[in-house]
């Protein structure tokens, strides 16, 4: 009898379903570009207004992120990571993207964030991404402290290379050495 736990095919299902949508979107579907942003937006959006802070800002990065999608849906390998996993990234990237070159805006306060709607995740996107998180934080556990460090700060916290050098007070190619030497680890870790 099969394990009747963790509904991890459930997931896998969801996983499939969000990797054929991007392949058709890859094909010219305009519906299957709906169907992703109509599953996937809520959770994108949360990664925009996080590294943004900033409502307005996180709108006009989320749709940015959209066009990419409709133009590099074609690029998505379902063997090299989840499809939340790629959008997440694409969404990571442009929202730092947007606030390198707009400056840092100042996260909004307590008051405001009565007015946010819940962008997070619902149970089935977590599952679905539970196993490649638990991963990647292995991976990152691997590291050295300051790899570790530098790694979370610049891809979670969007912080820029100079900044980091600055927090660790390093020169700038320290940092960007740390990093890079890092992220080769990351990958071999992955690959695993």
């Amino acid at each position: 009898m099969a394990d009747q736990g963790v509904d991890t095919p459930t997931a896998t299902l969801d996983r499939d379903s969000l990797s054929r949508a991007l392949a058709r979107v890859a094909g010219g579907s305009q519906e299957a570009l709906a169907e992703v942003y109509q599953r996937t937006s809520a959770k994108l959006f949360g990664i925009c207004l996080r590294i943004l802070g900033d409502r307005s800002e996180a709108e006009d990065a989320l749709q940015d992120i959209y066009i990419n999608v409709w133009r590099k849906a074609g690029t998505f390998d379902p063997a090299r990571a989840s499809p939340i996993t790629w959008l997440a990234s694409l969404a990571r990237n442009r929202s730092i993207d947007r606030r390198r070159a707009g400056g840092r805006h100042e996260a909004a306060s307590v008051e405001e964030a009565a007015e946010i709607p819940d962008g997070s995740a619902d149970a089935l996107t977590l599952l679905t991404t539970a196993e490649d998180s638990n991963r990647i934080a292995a991976c990152l556990h691997e590291l050295e402290e300051r790899q570790n460090g530098a790694i979370r700060a610049a891809f979670f916290d969007g912080l820029s290379y100079p900044e980091l050098a600055v927090r660790w007070s390093v020169p700038l190619g320290t940092m960007k050495s740390w990093i890079r030497r890092g992220l080769l680890r990351l990958k071999d870790c992955l690959g695993r």
